[in-house]
């Protein structure tokens, strides 16, 4: 099957089963179909091939397999599956958030920041109504109150025309638009400024209130949010832990019951349900503490610019703007990142609470009670504990295993504790060896490298044991992965299944059922002068500029220098003269024409030798007709 084939069979597949569910009365994106469709594929328990082309009856089985799927009531692995799609889609860096929000903001001023730099203001009625567009744009950009409240547009009002009165409008209205723009963005950082100058000066305080000049939603959201997420992964800590314990249990029996093979599977799918619901907890929190520790980096310069401002203008009738509006946009600036931190812990928790509805499948399955029951005297430990007690345990010292395998040990190894692992931290042998069973694994045991990638291990024996043969290992876990979908995402094996990618990298269509083709982006550094005294001046590499010298050289060949010496300059100076040839220049006219007229020829007689003869005058030039 060629490639462009197989997507158009996928999307056409996909739209089928989008269009099903929602005849079904379940509403599914795309993106949950598409990886349900490759995990369908992927399960060898399917009979799929991926080099064989779709007949009409694969096309309709697959559909069918892929809905019972999505319609599955009380299923642990869509939710999970559908707890990463959420996540992938909803989920991004720092960065990227801070992106998002300034964009939002954006958006929401847009229509009023055109109406400011679009208008052709006449009248002084329209005059006015610039000047209130302003205030109003402001306030909403800045935070610091609502545009309908009298007393907040007066303290607004008042700070603008402090530094932009209304008779400023008319110069204005004659900047370009990028220049407005550029200017209504000034305003609002040195308004802002000094409204929160204001608001402290009142007071009349000594040491600035913090508390006062945070925006209410970080007000709200900083002591809450942390609590909050701090206190559902401890739920969810201790839930995982309960399943763990109860799979140890049933996987260590040498003989099962018939009647626990489905309790186990359900307690696996539950199991992966809720450490990828701890995995994503504990990125959140980490943001949530990075919120924090901004915060009050924030607060504190905060501090220290208003003190900075409170003595410039202390007791003075008249400060220089030069002096005192940068002190005004630096305090706005940490207004406005304050305000970011707030919105960004908002989207966090909003994040948290949307997560919670993937766990309604297992815990209404698995009960308190009922798992309880299950446990009976087991001990459950928790992710302590066990890196306790495997930390007792020594580092990994068969003389065989570290001469044939590269092991990382804390003490040789810088920022041991930042290394990316494989599995997302957890134990690959016990994964295969006891049934798909997640134990966390201890890096202080060693840690394997190998083909560049860094495996831990719950116990030495497990480190040993995959050391030995760790290709084998690895393709046993893609099987098991192969069996759970939920664990391609929760283990990180996207490398290992290059028909799948990440949830928020994948297009409905993309190719499944062929074979995709490999590819690599590799980028290559060098210094451009590793040695200064090989760095060759008459380089250049711009060709236009080689054309140039080169135009250059030829038009002195079409030149002539001339060189005179005398007596009085030899071994003084060499005297140059360059001159240029004159141009010849031509007129042409039309046509060339000439005229001829009789030559006069006039004698006269008796001029001579006589006293008082007459002269006579003799005109013999010939006629202009003959």
């Amino acid at each position: 099957m060629s490639r462009a084939h197989a997507e158009s069979v996928i999307k056409k597949i996909i739209r089928e089963i989008v269009q099903e569910c929602a005849v079904r009365g379940h509403a599914v994106s795309d993106t949950l179909v598409a990886f349900m469709v490759k995990a369908v594929v992927l399960d060898p328990r399917n009979g799929f091939n991926v080099d064989r082309t779709l007949t009409k009856q694969d096309v309709q089985k697959l559909e069918e397999l892929c809905l019972d799927k999505l319609m599955e009531k009380c299923s642990p692995s869509l939710d999970t599956i559908k707890m990463q799609v959420y996540f992938d889609m909803n989920y991004t860096f720092r960065r990227e958030f801070l992106e998002e929000i300034h964009q939002v903001v954006e958006s929401r001023l847009n229509q009023v920041s055109r109406e400011i730099t679009d208008s052709r203001v006449k009248t002084r009625e329209e005059l006015d109504a610039l000047y209130h567009k302003i205030i109003s744009y402001i306030l909403l950009r800045s935070g610091m109150g609502s545009p309908t409240d009298v007393n907040t547009v007066q303290e607004a009002t008042a700070a603008l025309q402090s530094v932009f009165p209304q008779t400023e409008l008319g110069a204005f209205m004659v900047l370009l638009k990028r220049d407005k723009e550029q200017q209504l963005n000034e305003l609002t950082m040195i308004v802002t400024g000094i409204q929160l100058f204001n608001k402290v000066s009142k007071k009349g305080a000594e040491e600035t209130d913090l508390h006062d000049l945070m925006p209410a939603l970080l007000n709200e959201a900083l002591p809450v949010i942390s609590k909050n997420i701090e206190k559902e992964l401890s739920v969810s800590q201790s839930l995982a832990w309960k399943y763990t314990a109860v799979l140890e249990k049933l996987t260590d029996s040498e003989s099962q019951p018939e009647e626990c093979d489905m309790p186990t599977v359900l307690l696996k799918q539950s199991l992966y349900n809720i450490r990828q619901h701890e995995a994503f907890l504990k990125m959140l929190l980490a943001d949530a503490h990075l919120c924090a520790k901004h915060v009050e980096f924030l607060q504190t310069e905060l501090s220290s610019q208003m003190k900075l401002l409170k003595e410039t203008v202390q007791s003075k009738t008249a400060v220089p703007t030069a002096k005192v509006f940068p002190l005004f946009k630096a305090l706005s600036k940490l207004w406005f990142g304050l305000q970011d931190e707030a919105e960004l812990l908002n989207i966090l928790s909003n994040i948290m609470l949307n997560l919670q509805p993937f766990l309604a499948s297992q815990a209404k399955i698995f009960s308190e009670a009922y798992l309880d029951s299950l446990l009976g005297a087991s001990e459950v430990k928790t992710d302590e504990q066990r890196m306790t007690e495997s930390s007792g345990m020594a580092y990994v010292t068969n003389q065989y295993a570290m001469k044939t395998q590269e092991w990382l040990l804390p003490e040789r190894t810088a920022s041991f504790n930042d290394l990316f692992l494989q599995y997302n931290g957890f134990c690959g042998y016990t994964l295969v060896n006891r049934d798909g069973l997640l134990l966390p694994g201890n890096p202080h045991i060693g840690v394997l490298k190998y083909k560049e990638k860094l495996y831990v291990f719950n116990s030495k024996k497990a480190a040993l044991k995959f050391a030995s043969s760790p290709d084998d290992f690895i393709a046993e876990v893609a099987e098991k992965a192969k069996l759970s979908p939920e664990l391609i995402q929760f283990l990180r094996l996207h490398q290992q299944f290059s028909c799948v990618s990440p949830y928020s990298e994948m297009q409905p269509g993309e190719s499944l059922l062929v074979k995709p083709n490999t590819k690599c982006d590799s980028t290559t550094q060098t210094d451009i002068h590793p040695m200064e005294t090989n760095i060759v001046r008459s380089y250049e590499w711009n060709e236009w500029e080689l054309r140039r010298k080169a135009i250059k050289l030829a038009g002195l060949l079409t030149k002539v220098t001339h060189s005179v010496q005398t007596d009085l300059s030899h071994m003084r100076r060499e005297n140059t003269t360059q001159t240029w040839p004159p141009k010849d220049a031509a007129c042409q006219s039309k046509r060339n024409g000439e005229s001829n007229v009789p030559k006069p020829q006039i004698y006269l007689a008796g001029l001579r030798e006589q006293k008082e003869g007459s002269m006579v005058k003799t005109d013999l030039t010939r006629s202009v007709d003959e």
